[in-house]
């Protein structure tokens, strides 16, 4: 038995009601506390100046779906501007907190160096992870020579700047 196919004309399509570029969903802001270095904070300055940059011109081009994303980016930035909280550079190597700089030695004699940075500012590939990350609860307030586990493997903290 031959099937039919039915080919349906667009023209009897219902067309989405608002505007389909403005009707982007805000970005979620995380629940924790958005804590941030110096460097994180100017990071976030930058980028709000990048987006009002980018919308200008996607107004100028009359670039709808450029503009709503850029908005929606601009939305997020300037929210985690308003609830940045700076936290000072402490000098303090005794232990481990926001803003160190850990060396830890896993068993089998690798070392890695993490800074611990705020959420936006974080970047694993780049040395730097956010404070709320597994690694980092693991290693707060821990001291030069402390053993603990993350994730699979034992670490040691053998250096703190």
């Amino acid at each position: 038995m031959a099937r039919r196919c039915r080919v349906m004309s667009i023209a009897f399509m219902k067309e989405p009601d608002g505007d389909v570029f403005g009707d982007i969903a805000d970005r979620p802001i995380s629940p924790h506390r958005n804590l941030v270095t110096r460097e994180g904070l100017a990071q976030i300055d930058e980028e709000i100046l990048r987006l009002q940059a980018a919308i200008a011109r996607a107004q100028q081009a009359q670039d709808r779906s450029g503009l709503a994303r850029a908005q929606r980016e601009l939305r997020y930035w300037q929210s985690r501007r308003a609830s940045a909280e700076l936290v000072p550079e402490v000098g303090e190597t005794s232990h481990v907190h926001f803003g160190s700089r850990v060396t830890i030695r896993y068993l089998d004699g690798r070392e890695k160096i993490f800074r611990i940075v705020g959420e936006d500012e974080a970047d694993p590939a780049k040395g730097s992870i956010s404070h709320v990350s597994p690694m980092a609860r693991a290693l707060i307030a821990k001291h030069v020579g402390e053993t603990m586990r993350v994730g699979v493997q034992d670490v040691e903290i053998v250096r703190i700047d």
